[in-house]
């Protein structure tokens, strides 16, 4: 059937999804001729990730497009749509620091993280800045060395901050209008790419602290001075025309494709992407469109400068920005220092992916191989807990293609009795696949639960109550709590050689929903110890409780934290008496010899 429908594909641009005997979509790609490139699945040699895509093929269509630009885009928006299992290098959503200014209604400099940025959206930023924590470094230093606003909210009077000249007194509106301008432009120059400034202003503070004999205040500012110099003195290169761009460059072995993006900002690297992916198709359409899904995600800026091969007009007629290869000089020399990133960081990995890939994929196929079920893609493992007797709550984590999809897990409180654990595993069961109908979202293939006979007949009972026909297991414990067998649905024991990478694979799942449903378990119990606590202070409500645990997480923190943080939440005289009973409450528990928190 494939051979007849191979034959009538037309010689045009476009789309083209290959399915599987379910009828699901596990791989979408592009090309300029859907009949040569589709054809060369089935009629070519194919080796490595392509063989294993082929084998699960049992048909395809195709969407026909005018341009070869428009097959791009659609593959993009249908990746999206159908997130299919042989499209990993479209997964990966990370946001990267930026620092943001923020000017109205007050001046103030902060760490933002975003996945989409546009520039209608009017945001003053600057980075990416890979490395976090230089950001968070680089704006806490602005807010020491400027009298930016400092907190979230606005207090009804002015703060230490103000009186100590890291403050305007915005609150107050004491603002002087001449210090402001000034201030800003020193900043706004500073994020900029001027590194003068920044230094110049913690020169003049050192002087100063010296000068008051403060020289501990004076040499924690040098130990900042250097470290400064350093992370913006090693990031420089040479181009003075301090426009944004990012270098790109890529290579690919053994199958495998190595994608490394250097940031370039106001002439200097602030850091890089690197991506791998397995190669299926075209190299080039596979870099092509993987650099089309990381700018709809990531700041795209004004030039990109490109390896030959990739299509340089698509780039730039999508993205809307300049991009094109250079041929000599500075700017082909970044290029190549990109390839050559890409290249040491394939080649110092790859036999970790490899091995990596033997442990998830490899065992993921080889479970599936030993339940004898034609597919198995995505496995949502559930486990119960109730320590202590209280908060009886769930936890569901999900593997796909044997890789943890953390976005993907699922906290459940429990409302049956604590003890009862063959209800506890109905309601969860109900709760979660009564929702995906609803919404319908995807389903399982496999449903493991971290028990036995018991959890496996209620999740039967469930599954058939809703007219669904999902494989379950579960996972048998010897007398030191270690999975040693596997429990079918008929509720016949398998077993699995410790040795093997199943074992190891079904003790990762297992150890992976148990960390989450306990980790979640004592979040709850913490929280409530907190609520209980501080139901002790007379005019703690309800929403102030909330806003106190949301701000600070723990007593310990509460006790810690300023005065004046507190009286951002609750009015100052509640707050001194939360912090004198916190401090009493603190001095008898020490005098017990017990812990604080």
């Amino acid at each position: 059937m494939l051979q007849d429908k191979l034959k009538t594909i037309p010689h045009l641009p476009g789309s083209y999804q290959m399915r599987n005997e379910n009828n699901v979509i596990i791989y979408v790609g592009k090309a300029k001729d859907l009949y040569k490139r589709v054809n060369s699945y089935f009629k070519g040699n194919v080796y490595g990730k392509t063989e294993k895509l082929v084998s699960e093929i049992v048909d395809f269509t195709y969407i026909t497009t005018q341009t070869e630009q428009e097959a791009f885009i659609l593959e993009i928006n249908l990746i999206k749509q159908y997130n299919p299992k042989y499209n990993i290098l479209l997964k990966d959503d990370k946001s990267y620091p930026y620092i943001e200014y923020i000017k109205k209604p007050y001046p103030k400099v902060k760490v933002s993280r975003y996945l989409n940025i546009k520039k209608k959206d009017g945001k003053t930023i600057f980075g990416p800045y890979p490395n976090a924590y230089a950001a968070r470094k680089i704006v806490n230093l602005i807010n020491r060395l400027y009298p930016l606003k400092k907190c979230d909210h606005m207090p009804n009077k002015v703060c230490l901050y103000y009186h100590i000249g890291e403050c305007l007194g915005y609150c107050e509106k004491r603002v002087d209008s001449e210090k402001l301008e000034a201030m800003e432009n020193d900043i706004l120059a500073f994020l900029k790419g001027n590194d003068k400034i920044l230094k110049d202003k913690i020169l003049e503070k050192i002087n100063f602290f010296s000068e008051q004999l403060n020289f501990e205040a004076a040499l924690e500012l040098k130990k900042e001075l250097n470290y400064i110099s350093v992370i913006l003195d090693k990031q420089k290169v040479e181009l003075h025309d301090y426009i944004n761009r990012d270098a790109i460059g890529f290579y690919y072995n053994e199958g495998l494709v190595s994608v490394q993006i250097l940031f370039i900002r106001n002439g200097k690297i602030v850091g890089g992407n690197n991506d791998k992916f397995y190669l299926i198709s075209d190299v080039y359409d596979e870099v092509n469109t993987y650099l089309l899904n990381f700018y709809s995600r990531h700041e795209v800026p004004k030039e990109l400068i490109v390896p030959e091969g990739l299509n340089c007009p698509i780039l730039k007629n999508i993205l809307n920005t300049l991009v094109y290869t250079p041929l000599k000089g500075k700017k082909k020399k970044l290029v190549e220092m990109a390839n050559t990133n890409a290249r040491i960081s394939l080649e110092q990995e790859i036999t970790i992916i490899k091995k990596d890939e033997k442990r998830s994929v490899y065992a993921n196929e080889e479970l599936k191989n030993i339940l004898k079920m034609p597919i198995l893609d995505r496995i949502d493992a559930f486990d119960n807990s109730n320590l202590f007797g209280s908060y009886a709550v769930s936890g569901m984590v999900v593997f796909k293609n044997g890789v943890p999809m953390k976005k993907e897990y699922r906290k459940y409180k429990v409302s049956v009795d604590k003890n009862d654990d063959y209800n506890t595993m109905k309601e969860v069961i109900y709760r979660r696949y009564y929702r995906a109908l609803m919404e319908k979202t995807e389903m399982p293939d496999l449903i493991i639960v971290d028990g036995g006979e018991n959890q496996i007949r209620a999740t039967l009972e469930i599954l058939a109550s809703l007219n669904l026909n999902i494989r379950v297991c579960g996972l048998k414990k010897d007398d030191r709590h270690r999975t040693n067998q596997l429990i079918d649905e008929n509720l016949n024991l398998i077993d699995i050689p410790k040795s093997s990478d199943v074992f190891h694979y079904l003790t990762r799942i297992q150890d992976e929903v148990h960390r989450f449903t306990i980790t979640y378990h004592k979040t709850l119990r913490d929280k409530g110890s907190i609520a209980s606590i501080l139901d002790n202070i007379d005019g703690i409500g309800k929403v102030r409780k909330r806003e106190l645990i949301k701000k600070f997480g723990s007593i310990k923190k509460m006790q810690e934290a300023p005065l004046e943080e507190l009286t951002e939440i609750i009015p100052d005289a509640i707050a001194k008496n939360l912090k004198e009973y916190l401090t009493s409450r603190e001095n008898t528990l020490k005098s017990k010899g017990e812990s604080y928190d």
